[in-house]
């Protein structure tokens, strides 16, 4: 039988907490699948613990079920998402769930996908275990919202990154960009690229910056990530064959003419709608990489295509990074097309702000994110 959303304890919470500090190890990591985290108990004590690290590998599930051996028997299973149902590169988790005697299993989120959708649950139910689900949903959305992003709307979630300063400067008078924030701050952003499946951004970057667009952080090597591809809006094939994009190692994706990118075999054409002028179509583009198993989208970008993403409705959340610094001149952050009027601004509402070295971090979200972006 399934047991009401309000039926939990402290101790269900506790458990379902553990289990998404574990899904959060698969952090940088487990994309294109969802981040998942395990944990198997009896009662207050923890006898198995599992997380998905990489697609292919096993999930969380079966990484509990080894630690807790035949003790997983008659215990509650809790899971930050649904277990699987269908055999995919790895067979259901539902049926090892039950093939170890679990008793109950707790699930923050069903699984949107379709080859789940509820059947994980229904399987185990009709195996005579009590499942359960709802527990801590908010958190387990919040840390999959990549992935929900693509499965529930066929588009990633767009995270916008800006830097500036207090009066709203990305360059200096003379057009110079390096470095308006401070280490720390690059330092936190490098981490929110890690956890992104890919990361978008103009021809214009490219050329005024020569940007590698990679992860760079002490102790992470670029074998433990995945590959990143950068994807680079180019609408007159202009990305230069020697761009330093080519170094990192990770595929470069070309949103412009030609049927070839620029000649380099590393470096691909996506075909996306126009329109009239030549531009790509924003939503289109989003939809061609959900397609591409694309879940979170870092954006990286001058004020046009950042304006430009922000005007159309599909930036999902925006992280902005403040130096306390004032340059008079200098270009924007983001260029809002059809801003003509103070009525016309964009209203934003705070997710968190926090001091970032010197420099301060402010995530937001459009207040009407989602109503325009399909």
């Amino acid at each position: 039988m399934t047991e009401p959303a309000a039926g939990f304890d402290a101790t269900d919470h506790r458990h379902m907490a553990e289990a998404l500090r574990l899904a959060e190890r698969g952090l940088w990591t487990a994309h294109p699948n969802p981040r998942v985290g395990c944990v198997i108990a009896r009662g207050d004590e923890v006898v198995g613990r599992g997380w998905h690290e990489r697609a292919g590998q096993p999930h969380a599930e079966v990484h509990a079920l080894a630690e807790a051996g035949e003790r997983a028997r008659g215990a509650t299973a809790y899971v930050t998402l649904e277990p699987c149902s269908h055999h995919g590169r790895t067979p259901p988790c539902a049926d090892a769930l039950i093939g170890a005697g679990v008793a109950r299993v707790v699930a923050a989120l069903v699984d949107p996908f379709p080859d789940v959708a509820g059947r994980g649950l229904d399987r185990l139910a009709g195996a005579g275990v009590r499942v359960a689900g709802g527990l801590m949903e908010a958190q387990a959305r919040a840390l999959n919202a990549g992935f929900l992003s693509r499965i529930e709307r066929g588009r990633p979630y767009v995270r916008l990154k800006l830097a500036g300063s207090l009066d709203g400067r990305s360059t200096g008078p003379d057009g110079a960009s390096k470095w308006i924030t401070g280490d720390a701050a690059r330092r936190d952003g490098h981490r929110w690229r890690a956890r992104a499946d890919a990361i978008l951004t103009g021809i214009g970057t490219v050329i005024a910056d020569d940007p590698g667009m990679n992860v760079r952080l002490d102790g992470i090597e670029s074998t433990f990530l995945p590959p990143k591809p950068v994807v680079v809006l180019d609408p007159r094939g202009r990305l230069p064959a020697d761009a330093r994009l080519f170094t990192t190692g990770n595929p470069v994706w070309q949103v412009g003419p030609g049927d070839e990118g620029n000649g380099r075999a590393d470096c691909e054409r996506l075909e996306v709608a126009t329109d009239p002028a030549g531009r790509a179509d924003l939503a289109d583009l989003l939809r061609v990489l959900g397609g591409r198993g694309i879940n979170e989208l870092h954006v990286e970008a001058g004020p046009t295509l950042s304006g430009a993403l922000l005007a159309a409705g599909l930036v999902d959340e925006l992280l902005v990074y403040q130096a306390p610094t004032m340059v008079g001149g200098g270009s924007p952050a983001a260029a809002l097309p059809g801003v003509e009027k103070l009525v016309d601004r964009l209203h934003l509402v705070r997710i968190d702000t926090r001091s970032v070295g010197d420099d301060l971090r402010i995530r937001l979200r459009p207040a009407d994110a989602g109503r325009k972006s399909g």
